[in-house]
């Protein structure tokens, strides 16, 4: 692969991401834990899938059905554990549509443009299928560092 290889921002098989802030505070929602926010429209519209995804997936929790937002951070998040269930569901919802308002307010590349494979101005990951899912790869070795460190961050909090 060289160093001038460009890719269209409107290929599906890329998700681009930059590196950002999100305007609210989000403690449920993972796509809003994340400092990846998408760039692209194919992008945002995988994203939004996913969040569709994990929020149909239901879980038993103290003999009430909750979404896969409200178990995965039941779990993984102490900052809500202690959070009355109600509550925490509440506050996923808000959540939810607030991170909805976020994403369909965010300034996108336009799909005729392209972009380098190796920059480093955006985090770009290669989307490959395998068997029923989709697997995304940092496609460069920008991306492959933050990943990296990121993977870091979520071993060190769960120490």
């Amino acid at each position: 692969m060289n160093s001038e290889e460009m890719i269209n921002v409107d290929d599906i098989n890329y998700a681009v991401y930059k590196i950002g802030e999100w305007n609210e505070k989000y403690e449920v929602n993972q796509i809003g834990l994340s400092s990846e926010i998408p760039i692209t429209k194919n992008t945002l519209d995988h994203v939004k899938a996913s969040m569709d995804e994990i929020r149909n997936a239901k879980f038993e929790s103290s003999n009430k059905m909750v979404n896969g937002f409200v178990a995965i951070a039941m779990h993984l998040n102490p900052k809500v554990q202690d959070m009355q269930l109600e509550d925490l569901v509440e506050l996923e919802e808000r959540e939810y549509h607030n991170i909805l308002k976020e994403l369909d307010n965010l300034e996108l590349l336009d799909d005729d443009t392209q972009i380098p494979l190796n920059g480093e101005d955006y985090l770009i990951y290669k989307l490959e299928k395998d068997c029923h899912v989709v697997k995304a790869m940092p496609a460069n070795s920008h991306t492959i560092n933050y990943y990296n460190n990121e993977l870091k961050k979520i071993e060190d909090a769960l120490d």
